[in-house]
């Protein structure tokens, strides 16, 4: 969290400072191209290619990018029947309009009206909402790991010190980011982690958010589509990297008290979880979907609420629900270990409003809100929606009242390496760049 003291102009919390030397800038673009060209080829060619040239083009219009003056402008992109909000505090993604069955735009993404009380729940409730976390997402055991015989101890933000959540106290959720380029249709905001947290070396991410309904091999009827793209690079030091989009979604655009009832859920590839302790610490084991009597199966698809009775202690001590690391194991056809395949549908019988996310993870962290306790209000412009609609929905966000999903690495897989994850969570200045890549597809049911 921020320091009560802090604000948009206090660099130590918001924003990086000083970025890169002249010599410095061109011979990382030159090393930003290439290995992201590499990465292109062997995971979609067509679509990552694009990016390299965009986070080449975009650091070339500035060689010493400074932080945005305004933490909390808004960048609105679009295209046919989707548009999205994200502003540079966070990286973070506070709106997006989706048409429901009816043809009515609905917004479905958890968060504020006003970007300014992103600032304010950082301080108080410290959501994560719509944010990119890092430089390691989800929990660290007791904020340490080692690396190259070199043994680390980060900051610890959560449990009175028995681990790291989120990349610390003040993670890439409460930085102020660069725009480094925006067009009508995406935005790529980029940070530089100076050993933030006292991680290891040093770190530049780009973080690019893209719409689209342009139809194509991938997309033949041009569905309304977000793209989310992370990608990151040691500069200095072998480092840990696992990255994520925190966004908390609600496909009933809150017609309903809870999502419980309305909207289903599938999880095709993931038939694995994670085990953890009552602290959500991973203990070593990974589970079979079978456990706590096929509560977290969601591999045939089912309403999210159908056995939930059957979640208690699933989500840690005294909860009942999911807060769940899914393995993604992939069918034995794809092309490769990080080929990007689709690892989640879900929709809403509510607004018909459907949802399928594509990714090169080797997870999906799915979290059923359930620390939510109806205590913050919804936007005010969705509540508007549903009063101008005579619609009686949510006043607030409630208990189960969302879904939050993470495509991400195995979580704390840098303690655990019996599970063979470090090649996609450790990181060099000589290594590919580690990239988080996942697609959002919405249509009707």
């Amino acid at each position: 969290m921020l320091p009560p003291s802090a604000s948009p102009s206090q660099g130590s919390s918001l924003c990086p400072t000083r970025f890169f030397s002249p010599r410095f800038f061109y011979v990382y673009c030159l090393i930003f191209l290439s290995i992201t060209a590499l990465i292109g080829v062997k995971m979609h060619l067509k679509n990552y290619l694009p990016v390299a040239l965009l986070g080449v083009s975009a650091l070339a219009q500035s060689p010493t990018p400074s932080p945005s003056a305004d933490p909390f402008k808004v960048y609105t992109i679009s295209a046919a029947n989707i548009t999205a909000k994200v502003i540079p505090y966070g990286a973070r993604l506070t709106s997006l309009l989706v048409p429901d069955r009816h043809g009515k735009p609905q917004d479905i993404v958890v968060g504020y009206d006003d970007p300014k009380d992103y600032l304010k729940d950082t301080k108080t409730n410290h959501t994560f909402f719509g944010a990119v976390v890092g430089r390691y997402a989800n929990r660290i055991k007791n904020g340490t790991f080692e690396v190259d015989s070199t043994k680390y101890q980060i900051a610890t933000n959560e449990n009175g010190g028995a681990d790291t959540l989120h990349g610390g106290i003040v993670g890439y959720d409460a930085r102020n980011w660069t725009v480094t380029s925006h067009t009508n249709s995406s935005v790529t905001f980029t940070l530089h982690d100076r050993g933030l947290e006292k991680f290891p070396g040093e770190v530049i991410t780009h973080a690019v958010f893209a719409v689209d309904s342009t139809p194509s091999a991938d997309n033949p009827a041009g569905l309304p589509q977000l793209t989310t793209k992370l990608i990151s690079l040691a500069l200095t030091q072998t480092t840990p990297i696992m990255l994520s989009n925190h966004i908390y979604w609600n496909l009933n655009a809150f017609q309903k008290p809870t999502i419980l009832n309305d909207t289903f859920l599938q999880l095709p590839l993931s038939q694995r979880l994670i085990g953890t302790d009552g602290i959500l610490i991973p203990n070593g084991t990974i589970l079979g979907v079978d456990a706590y009597k096929g509560s977290p199966d969601f591999t045939q698809g089912k309403l999210v609420g159908r056995d939930l009775k059957n979640a208690q202690g699933l989500c840690g001590d005294d909860c009942t629900g999911y807060d769940n690391c899914f393995v993604v194991d992939r069918p034995a056809q794809s092309a490769a270990s990080n080929s990007v395949v689709p690892v989640l549908r879900a929709n809403s019988s509510a607004t018909g409003i459907s949802l399928e996310v594509a990714t090169n993870q080797q997870a999906v962290q799915i979290y059923s809100c359930n620390g939510q306790n109806g205590t913050i209000p919804i936007k005010p412009s969705q509540a508007k929606k549903n009063k101008d609609a005579k619609i009686d929905g949510a006043k607030a966000v409630n208990k189960y009242g969302c879904l939050v999903i993470e495509p991400e690495g195995w979580i704390d897989g840098i303690n655990n390496p019996e599970w063979g994850q470090l090649g996609d969570q450790v990181f060099s200045p000589e290594s590919a760049p580690a990239v988080n890549w996942a697609t959002y597809r919405f249509g009707t049911v």
